[in-house]
C-alpha cells in the first residue's frame, strides 16, 4: 500500500482501482439481473450458496455461520433465513450437534434455483477471476 508507505498513489494504480470497481460492480449488477430472473433476490442467492457449502455439513450451517459468511448482522440473517423459508427455499431445524441451537438447510426447490443461477453466471465469475488474478500478478 503506496499510501501507507508515504507514496501517493499514481495513474496506474487510480487505472487499476477504477477496473476492478467496474468489474465487481458488473458483476452485481449481473448477478441481480440473473438472480431477480430465477425468482431470487441477490441475498437469497448468497445464503443458498453458503448453505450449499456449509462448513460442517454441504446443504446446512448455523446461524452463526451465515452471519459469519455472509458478513451480515443477526437480526439481517435471521429476516433473510425467515423470507427464504416462506418462499421454501430452505428450512429451519433443530440442530443435533448443539442444544438449543437452529440450523438451517437448503430445500430441494432452493438447490435447483441455486444451480441455475450458479450456471447461468459461470461466465462471470471466470471473467471476474482472471482480472483478479491478472491484478495479483502485476508487479507492486
Amino acid at each position: 500500500m503506496k499510501e501507507l508507505q508515504g507514496i501517493s498513489p499514481d495513474d496506474p494504480d487510480y487505472a487499476k482501482a477504477a477496473a476492478l470497481r467496474e468489474a465487481l460492480r458488473r458483476f452485481a449488477r449481473r448477478t441481480e439481473l440473473v438472480t431477480r430472473a430465477n425468482g431470487l433476490t441477490p441475498r437469497s442467492y448468497q445464503l443458498l450458496l453458503m448453505l450449499k457449502t456449509g462448513r460442517r455439513q454441504a446443504g446446512r450451517a448455523g446461524l452463526g455461520e451465515l452471519e459469519d459468511r455472509l458478513q451480515l448482522g443477526k437480526s439481517t440473517v435471521t429476516e433473510l433465513v425467515l423470507r427464504s423459508e416462506d418462499a421454501g427455499l430452505v428450512r429451519r431445524e433443530l440442530d443435533r450437534s448443539r442444544r438449543g441451537a437452529i440450523s438451517v438447510r437448503l430445500t430441494p426447490s432452493g438447490s435447483r434455483r441455486l444451480a441455475k443461477v450458479v450456471a447461468a453466471l459461470g461466465d462471470e465469475r471466470t471473467r471476474l477471476a482472471e482480472l483478479l488474478q491478472a491484478d495479483e500478478n502485476l508487479p507492486r
